[in-house]
């Protein structure tokens, strides 16, 4: 049993309110917290089945809609957008918020942060810059460009910056950020294939009006510019060395360079001096493993992973 509660709170970019999706166990002892980060062109309420899941067994569960995703609407501004300026950092900053207010809420209980794509890479900058404020992170579907990659990609947005405005969607920029994703899994009965081998997942994503919005060239180029930042191993060694990290992620995710991009990270923390490092690859999975026919096998190993470290 679960209370399911949704409530607003104020960005730090002072352009939008934040929704906030929470999961609170009923009837039983609450033994942590997990804020659940979304990935790009989504929003939190669609973890619902992942939350329901740890809720049952003892965690109180948190997701947020990003700035421009799912119900934390920019008015005037398109979806799939940040803003005009620092749009990467306050998403963070709402992360952290969000963390402050929920930490606040269940004082002195473990608090985890689980970062899913995009979110993965959010949460990786909050490691960064709030580090000692966490128990644990799971990064799911992440990766680890290289720096030449990512000069490259912010050439070309700024370029198609110039030419439309920041709010607009590029073609040239959207294939160079996404396009390469499905080619992997040619020939592809949908643009969105690569997200996973669930024919069900991929089209209920379709058909979700929240899901799959054009990514704007604005947050196209906020989040080459927090790749920058949370790639350099002079960043990641700023953090906690005492916080443990899982990766998990399908081994034939084009995210994570299908489980290469996933090692490259993994080894960056190991050298930051991370002591509680794991990583699990999961075999002929894509991106989205909470999603995918054998989810509850990635449930699971979420959850004995949590409650070993509670």
């Amino acid at each position: 049993m679960a209370i399911v509660s949704e409530y607003f709170f104020p960005s730090s970019s002072g352009t939008a309110l934040i929704h906030v999706n929470q999961w609170t166990p009923v009837g039983r002892e609450i033994l942590g917290v997990v804020q659940i980060a979304h990935g790009v062109a989504e929003y939190g309420g669609r973890y619902e089945p992942f939350a329901r899941y740890l809720c049952d067994r003892g965690f109180v569960v948190a997701a947020n809609d990003h700035l421009g995703h799912g119900l934390s609407r920019i008015e005037g501004a398109p979806m799939v957008y940040f803003g005009e300026e620092d749009g990467w950092r306050h998403v963070v900053d709402d992360m952290e918020e969000l963390r402050r207010r929920t930490a606040k809420v269940f004082a002195g209980k473990p608090y985890f942060l689980f970062g899913h794509s995009m979110g993965s890479f959010l949460s990786r900058t909050h490691l960064i810059r709030y580090p000692g404020r966490l128990d644990g992170c799971i990064l799911c579907g992440t990766g680890h460009q290289s720096a030449a990659v990512i000069a490259g990609g912010k050439l070309v947005a700024d370029r198609e910056i110039r030419r439309l405005g920041k709010k607009a969607f590029s073609v040239r920029a959207d294939d160079l950020a996404f396009g390469a994703y499905n080619r992997a899994f040619a020939p592809a009965r949908t643009k969105f294939d690569w997200i996973s081998a669930s024919e069900a997942n991929v089209d209920g994503y379709i058909a979700d009006p929240l899901c799959g919005g054009d990514t704007t060239l604005g947050l196209f180029r906020d989040m080459l510019e927090g790749l920058g930042y949370l790639t350099r191993q002079s960043n990641i060694d700023k953090m906690d060395k005492d916080l443990p990290v899982l990766f998990i992620a399908g081994d034939q995710d084009p995210v994570g360079d299908m489980g290469r991009g996933v090692r490259r990270a993994y080894a960056c923390f190991k050298k930051a001096g991370i002591r509680d490092l794991s990583i699990k690859l999961y075999h002929g999975l894509r991106h989205e493993i909470l999603n995918e026919a054998t989810k509850q096998y990635v449930y699971q190993d979420v959850l004995d992973w949590l409650t070993a470290r509670v």
